[in-house]
């Protein structure tokens, strides 16, 4: 997972990744998971987004996985939080009021670790990892949730342009590393006018994923 690289960003405040808004496909699309209040929404990879605030102010319980402590820290500092700090094994949990953010490397959580979900909002995490690792984190997601009801932000685009995150998930390997488990319905495909990182045409693809009858 390129552990050292991410940490190192974190530490040299090379977030640029980081965006200071809420992701618009998040306020679009959140209620089409149909949660009720008090739903605990796993965030994987979550650093300390600002999607974190948004759930929480819609009445979500939220709990994620992030492997900078640094951007962990920032993040409870951003929510005026104080969290209590625990240490299991290799993951050390930050926890206040209706939120757990894991510190540690997303493979090392277990179901004890993470507990329930009601729903997973991946924003940022399977755009971030090199396609040689992209189907085993999907299926540790599904292990992990009991394969819980997912909103899935990824974008595409010509991979051969560009090297590095995010990284370009079409449409087909979605349904080869999701659809065995899940109901896959496309929510929405737009457009990126200014294109990823200057490379178009670029579009941002958001599914709804539910789990296929047993």
């Amino acid at each position: 997972m390129q552990a050292e690289y991410w940490l190192k960003r974190w530490q040299n405040n090379d977030v640029g990744f980081h965006g200071d808004n809420v992701n618009p496909s998040l306020d679009r699309y959140f209620t089409n998971l149909n949660l009720p209040l008090d739903s605990r929404v796993f965030v994987p990879l979550c650093g300390k987004t600002v999607d974190i605030h948004y759930l929480l102010n819609m009445g979500m319980q939220v709990v994620g996985v992030e492997l900078s402590e640094l951007a962990v820290q920032q993040l409870f500092d951003e929510l005026a939080l104080t969290p209590k700090i625990t240490t299991h094994g290799l993951l050390t949990a930050y926890q206040a009021l209706g939120i757990c953010i894991w510190v540690g490397d997303v493979f090392a959580l277990t179901v004890e670790h993470l507990g329930h979900v009601d729903a997973i909002y991946d924003r940022g995490a399977l755009v971030a990892l090199p396609y040689t690792i992209r189907s085993q984190y999907a299926q540790h997601l599904i292990s992990l949730s009991d394969a819980a009801p997912q909103l899935l932000i990824t974008c595409i685009y010509d991979q051969s342009q560009r090297s590095g995150m995010p990284y370009s998930v079409p449409a087909a390997e979605v349904q080869s590393i999701y659809a065995k488990q899940y109901s896959l319905k496309m929510l929405s495909c737009e457009k990126l006018n200014q294109g990823i990182k200057g490379v178009t045409p670029a579009s941002i693809v958001v599914w709804l994923m539910t789990a296929r009858a047993s």
